[in-house]
This record gives C-alpha cells, sequence and structure tokens, in this order.
C-alpha cells in the first residue's frame, strides 16, 4: 500500500499557517481539526512543521507566551517529506527512526498532503484484515 491510497482515503485538508502567525493561532488550528500538526508555508513552499510536541517542548516548558512567539520560533525544520508513491511500511520505517509523527507529502515540490503515524496504522490494519479475510475465503472454499 502506498501514501497515495491514504491520501485518497482522507476528508480532511492540509493546514498551513505563515511562519508569522502566532503559536496560539496554531494551536487553535490543531484542535479545531482535531490534528497534532500544521505546516509552515509561505507561497506554497514548505518551510516548517509544527508540532504538539514542539508546543509542548518550546512554550510550555520554556515558559514562552503562546499568544507572542511566531511560529517560526518553534517550528521544526528542515522538514522529513514522502512521496505518493512511498511505502506505508518506508513511511513507518522513517517516523520510527526520526522519532516524528507527521510527514508530508510531496510532488514535484509541492505538498499535497500529510500523513500521520495513525493514518499508517489504521492503513495497515485494514490491509491485514483484508489478507485475513481472502484466506479465511480460501481456506473455506
Amino acid at each position: 500500500m502506498t501514501v497515495a491510497r491514504i491520501l485518497l482515503e482522507k476528508s480532511e485538508g492540509v493546514q498551513a499557517l505563515t511562519p508569522e502567525a502566532s503559536v496560539l493561532e496554531a494551536i487553535g488550528r490543531m484542535a479545531a481539526h482535531h490534528m497534532g500538526s500544521v505546516l509552515v508555508m509561505r507561497d506554497h513552499q514548505l518551510l516548517g512543521i509544527l508540532t504538539e510536541r514542539d508546543y509542548a517542548r518550546k512554550v510550555i516548558l520554556q515558559g514562552r507566551s503562546s499568544a507572542k512567539t511566531a511560529v517560526a520560533d518553534i517550528m521544526s525544520s528542515p522538514v522529513i517529506t514522502v512521496t505518493s508513491s512511498d511505502s506505508i511500511n518506508h513511511c513507518m520505517a522513517v517516523m520510527t527512526e526520526r522519532r516524528i509523527r507527521h510527514l508530508p507529502v510531496l510532488e514535484d515540490g509541492k505538498v499535497i498532503g500529510l500523513v500521520s503515524i495513525g493514518d499508517c496504522v489504521r492503513a495497515v490494519i485494514a490491509e491485514q484484515a483484508h489478507e485475513i479475510d481472502q484466506l479465511q475465503r480460501y481456506i473455506a472454499g
């Protein structure tokens, strides 16, 4: 299974902010869309990613103000990305190795989506359930 398949099944689009946006705005956007990250972009160019983990470690623990801190000050950059043709197993390996939970998907330098560890786990479970069903039908048939 590839990243393209996951993107076809996702209903929520990518959330992005400019580097000048406040961290408070970013956290509000994540909460409103039930997401753990937002992309940081300018003119369709990916500059970074801001995650709940970045917020906890770089704002809360350092005593910064969410309203006064710019996204650019705490975002993770450069961003590790994948393409739509990459496999789910590849994504899971990258996420595990790099200890990250979100991977923007790029095609020809443009962001076309975002996959999370949750997306990958759901895809693997669905694929395994399908294979089990096929094996049971074969055995019973």
